[in-house]
């Protein structure tokens, strides 16, 4: 049964991306006042402890989260990252093709929902701020543990709604009013933002998006927030003892 995620219609929401790609970088850097670099380091934190691992990266966009998984962690074999922008692709293509590890790192234009890899292929999948995008994510979930090898783990990192009271106001009042308005301006796209912000708010997060995540069979399921809740990153591993992922 399709997983319907509440909120603004994602369908051919790459299109959009697409769109926005030529400022999508900088809106970023001024809208999280410099802390997405921060936030896409601290999941390397959650990294599963071994070395030569090969990674995906979905939904990749322009390429941080795979510069900050090879900066952080620079015994990684390799990085494979996926997405159906292909403007946002080609920027990310640029900005990996000057770094020291670009021989470490392929891109593919694909969608979470049909991963083009064989059954347990990467040590970790990886998406960031990119889970609330997809059309069906129980079958995101179903294909993240398919590719992923017995023990391997999925990190998904994604803006929420923090818990304590004062903060939670806060943010809701910057998500609503002032988001929506500076990514407009860069970007000379204002529904890309008012989307932006709507999908954060009508998105599943916290335990509910945790149980989402042990319906689709993955086990040590949890929650990390970062500053409060402002940004979490989910974790959640493959058990080591199952070979056929989608048995």
């Amino acid at each position: 049964m399709k997983e319907e995620i509440q909120g603004p219609s994602r369908t051919e929401i790459w299109k959009m991306f697409d769109q926005i790609s030529p400022t999508y970088d900088c809106v970023n850097r001024v809208m999280s006042f410099g802390l997405d670099q921060l936030w896409r380091k601290r999941l390397c934190s959650f990294l599963p402890k071994k070395s030569d691992m090969r990674i995906l990266d979905c939904a990749t966009g322009t390429g941080d989260q795979i510069i900050a998984l090879l900066e952080k962690k620079p015994d990684i074999s390799s990085v494979v990252g996926i997405d159906l922008a292909e403007a946002m692709l080609e920027i990310g293509k640029e900005k990996i093709a000057r770094k020291p590890y670009a021989h470490k790192v392929e891109f593919h234009t694909a969608s979470a929902l049909d991963i083009p890899y064989p059954d347990n292929h990467f040590d970790c999948v990886t998406i960031s701020f990119g889970i609330r995008n997809v059309t069906d994510i129980m079958a995101a979930f179903k294909e993240f543990r398919r590719v992923l090898k017995p023990g391997g783990r999925v990190l998904i990192l994604e803006g929420t709604i923090p818990r304590k009271k004062w903060l939670r106001s806060l943010h809701l009042f910057y998500l609503r009013h002032f988001l929506p308005k500076i990514g407009g301006l860069i970007s000379q796209n204002f529904k890309a933002y008012r989307y932006l912000n709507e999908t954060i708010e009508s998105f599943p997060q916290g335990e509910k998006f945790n149980g989402k995540m042990r319906a689709a069979g993955f086990i040590d399921v949890r929650s990390n927030l970062i500053l409060g809740g402002i940004t979490t990153v989910y974790q959640g591993d493959k058990d080591a003892h199952v070979y056929h992922s989608n048995h």
